[in-house]
């Protein structure tokens, strides 16, 4: 352990590892429509069955020529060519160009045969069917080539791959009507505690309304799973042990918020290790030291901290790339950026600290952060308010106003 190691505290980094490492894909392939299969993993590669454009086609509206018919042309000699056909989108030209002639093409139409290059519109002189040029076009001028954007057997996107909607009209260039994906990984989502109450119900001394389900779904909702929302299950050990095994037959994953710190007397942690092998880990992150991860007989279990931010934060940070594995998808690293801290921020050696925060360009062109003020684990208005995490390593301490920091721009699950 290092000088700044916190005694018995698991590196964020080597928890994301151990995780992902004990992880396989466990959704099956299935075929669907191109329409409805975004946000899938792809579980096949994608090969491109043809050439994209099939054929030569104009990029522009002009006159598609033989550039050697109007090699010596300029302003003072212009050349003039014979109009002998027109090729429209859909409607090719059939016929091949003699010397000193040209055809009249609209954008995206076939090139005929012994074209090579098109002339815009605007650099011509109509007469009748003689069209007069005044500039040689280089070799394939305006043309779009058979091939030019996907060859035939070119490999287009990877397996794994997350279909997005710039991915779809790609696949539709393709004429590719139903492709594998793997199908919806199933999560289960489970709130215990005798002081949780739902919405709209009266709250009595000690009580609190269940925020973390709520959380923990709007966040999944953004992922392409299927929730089952098992809703709030009271303190009583019969009554968790039959909606555990329950959630463990119906899906992929289960994920439970509070009663993974150790020495809570919490009925979870019993019925777990009844159920399956998991381990109660605690972490050397801020906000969510605690946190469980393991294997009940169908399903990977995620315990998340009690704490509202400390449930956001460990969904996304640790939960959320493991379920990403789960689901057959490549993994993807967070992406991260150097930005200047406008404040003194508190930090002390020994955790990775999440800190809520609020990043945006300065006058300057500097990409500059604030924090949101205070980060306590239960203040979940840190979390509303901000925009992304700046990342504190783990060995460091104070920051000073000025110093560069590491920040997290929230992806689109937290946007």
């Amino acid at each position: 352990m290092g000088c700044c190691d916190v005694q018995g505290l698991m590196p964020f980094e080597q928890a994301l590892d151990k995780m992902q490492t004990a992880l396989d894909n466990v959704c099956q392939a299935i075929s669907l429509p191109l329409a409805q299969a975004l946000g899938y993993a792809l579980a096949e590669e994608i090969k491109s069955p043809l050439n994209v454009p099939s054929f030569n086609n104009s990029a522009m509206d002009g006159y598609a020529v033989n550039r050697v018919d109007l090699i010596n042309c300029s302003a003072d000699q212009p050349v003039t060519l014979k109009l002998v056909g027109r090729s429209f989108a859909g409607i090719p030209y059939h016929g091949q160009l003699a010397s000193g002639e040209c055809i009249r093409i609209m954008t995206g139409a076939v090139m005929p045969g012994c074209a090579d290059s098109v002339v815009m519109q605007e650099r011509t002189t109509v007469k009748d069917d003689l069209i007069s040029f005044t500039q040689c076009p280089t070799l394939a001028d305006n043309v779009r080539l058979a091939g030019e954007d996907i060859k035939l057997g070119q490999r287009v996107l990877n397996k794994g791959h997350k279909l997005t909607p710039r991915d779809i009209p790609l696949i539709a260039s393709l004429g590719l009507a139903d492709i594998a994906v793997f199908r919806q990984l199933k999560v289960a989502v489970i709130s215990s505690g005798d002081e949780l109450k739902n919405l709209g119900e009266t709250l009595f001394e000690g009580d609190i309304y269940d925020s973390n389900r709520y959380s923990i779904i709007a966040l999944l909702s953004r992922l392409n799973v299927e929730i089952i929302d098992f809703g709030i299950i009271k303190d009583d050990i019969n009554l968790l042990r039959e909606t555990f095994i329950k959630a463990d037959q119906q899906a992929d994953v289960v994920i439970s918020s509070g009663g993974v710190s150790v020495g809570e007397a919490d009925f979870i942690k019993d019925i777990l290790a009844e159920l399956g092998s998991i381990n109660f880990w605690k972490l050397a992150i801020k906000p969510g030291k605690p946190f469980a991860f393991g294997k009940l007989p169908s399903s990977v279990f995620f315990g998340l901290p009690g704490n509202p931010v400390s449930a956001m934060v460990t969904l996304y940070q640790l939960a959320v790339p493991a379920m990403a594995t789960l689901s057959g998808l490549n993994p993807q690293p967070a992406i991260r950026f150097n930005a200047i801290t406008q404040e003194k921020l508190k930090k002390s050696p020994g955790r990775t600290d999440f800190q809520r925060a609020v990043y945006s360009v300065n006058n300057n062109g500097q990409l500059v952060v604030q924090s949101t003020g205070h980060q306590g684990s239960g203040v979940f208005s840190s979390m509303s308010q901000s925009n992304c995490f700046i990342v504190l390593e783990q060995d460091r301490g104070n920051v000073a106003e000025g110093e560069s920091v590491i920040i997290e721009p929230y992806s689109a699950l937290m946007d």
